[in-house]
């Protein structure tokens, strides 16, 4: 029979996991969380038009990407801005604006400095499954627009046509003068609006006004259909000439502005973005290096372990550091001033080779010094006696202490 074999010792105490596992997991969570980081900084900007929204960036039905695609293929200047205007600060060309109802009053009102072409919303979508990108048509939008454009006109009616129709724009004022003439091909219920505040600048040949300009801001038009805009409008020839008419023309030339934050994608310019870039990325960069080396500062120790001293040091020093430091608590340095005199001149006597003894003691050994300072010009040792028995202040106490050191240095010529 064979005996079983004993545990190897030490088996038990094998670790449950391994320092480079450990290690691996600790980087691949920190990247992670940077990458994240990072893209969720830069999420506005990195939104596509695949939504199938009615903005500039979308190629739906609904969308106006292929207006932005038309008018540089006619070498318009057009830019798609996802950055809100600032007030005060007109564009010298036209700003397209397609906001949907939900949009607020006052983030419309941003835009009435610019000379401005608001485009309403129609169609109500959902998003095709099979498709990225596309839509179906889920009905006609509910036309409570009125407080979209409340900034413009107290009462503004929209409405739309029965049917399918092909109907004709003639001019009827402001940019579009009379003898105008835009035919258009076959439109699902044009959409119309009217109200006191507006003007007519294209109706229809049932006198309908299509694109409206606004009493008060007159450099403010409103096209109430956006199939005439829309990629499902430009598809179709008349659509396509009529549309590019009415943008070049409210243009004049100077370039097309599409703006896409009221429709959510806006640049946003917080702290996370100033320090993803230039020139605080460079800072930024820094701080993850420090923040690195002070893991590994952290995981690993760096030279020998120091140890503990006592609390109450022995020794000399350690005796005349607490007399000092009791001296300095109690704010009586200034009384040393006397001692360090009466020390100094102990100092230069036996440097010198001078007597400190004898019949008069400190008093003959005072005039051989002073005798001595006359000789070597320097001060009268009793003046300086003086102004260390005067001494009050701590500062006094350094006054006394660096005439007394300089009255030695210029007796025993030292460092000469």
């Amino acid at each position: 029979m064979t005996a079983a074999a004993a545990p190897s010792p030490g088996h038990g105490d094998a670790q449950t996991f391994s320092v480079k596992t450990i290690l691996a997991l600790v980087i691949v969570g920190v990247v992670s969380f940077s990458g994240l980081a990072v893209l969720a900084t830069f999420a506005p900007e990195l939104r596509g038009g695949a939504d199938g929204g009615g903005h500039a960036l979308s190629a739906s039905a609904v969308g106006f990407k292929g207006a932005q695609v038309m008018l540089r293929a006619e070498g318009a200047p057009v830019v798609v801005s996802r950055i809100a205007p600032k007030p005060g600060r007109a564009n010298p060309g036209l700003t397209v604006v397609t906001p949907n109802p939900s949009v607020p009053q006052k983030d419309l009102d941003a835009f009435f400095s610019q000379n401005l072409l608001i485009v309403l919303p129609k169609w109500r979508v959902a998003p095709q499954p099979t498709h990225i990108g596309w839509v179906l048509k889920a009905g006609p939008e509910p036309q409570a627009l009125g407080p979209l454009l409340a900034g413009l006109s107290k009462v503004t009616h929209v409405t739309m046509g029965d049917g399918v129709s092909r109907p004709k724009l003639y001019g009827a004022g402001g940019p579009f003068q009379a003898g105008t003439y835009l035919p258009l091909d076959p439109i699902d219920q044009l959409q119309t609006l009217s109200g006191d505040d507006w003007t007519p600048a294209l109706v229809d040949e049932r006198g309908r006004t299509v694109l409206a300009q606004s009493k008060t801001h007159r450099n403010v038009l409103v096209l109430a259909d956006p199939d005439i805009l829309n990629n499902q409008g430009l598809a179709k020839l008349d659509n396509a000439r009529a549309g590019m008419a009415i943008l070049n023309t409210l243009s004049g030339g100077r370039g097309v502005t599409f703006d896409v934050t009221l429709n959510g994608f806006s640049r946003g310019r917080g702290v996370g973005q100033l320090m993803l870039e230039p020139p605080f990325l460079a800072a930024t960069l820094c701080g993850v290096a420090a923040a690195l080396l002070l893991g590994l500062h952290a995981l690993a120790r760096f030279g020998p372990t120091l140890t503990r001293g006592r609390a109450i040091a022995l020794g000399k020093g350690a005796l005349v550091d607490n007399s000092a430091g009791l001296v300095r608590m109690a704010r009586r340095e200034a009384e040393l001033a006397p001692a360090y005199a009466a020390l100094t001149k102990t100092l230069v006597a036996r440097f010198v080779g001078g007597s400190r003894s004898g019949i008069g003691g400190a008093r003959d050994n005072d005039t051989w010094l002073a005798e001595l300072a006359r000789r070597a010009g320097a001060a009268d040792p009793a003046e300086l006696t003086a102004q260390a028995e005067r001494a009050q202040t701590r500062d006094e106490l350094l006054a006394v202490g660096r005439n007394l050191y300089q009255w030695r240095r210029e007796i025993t010529r030292e460092g000469r």
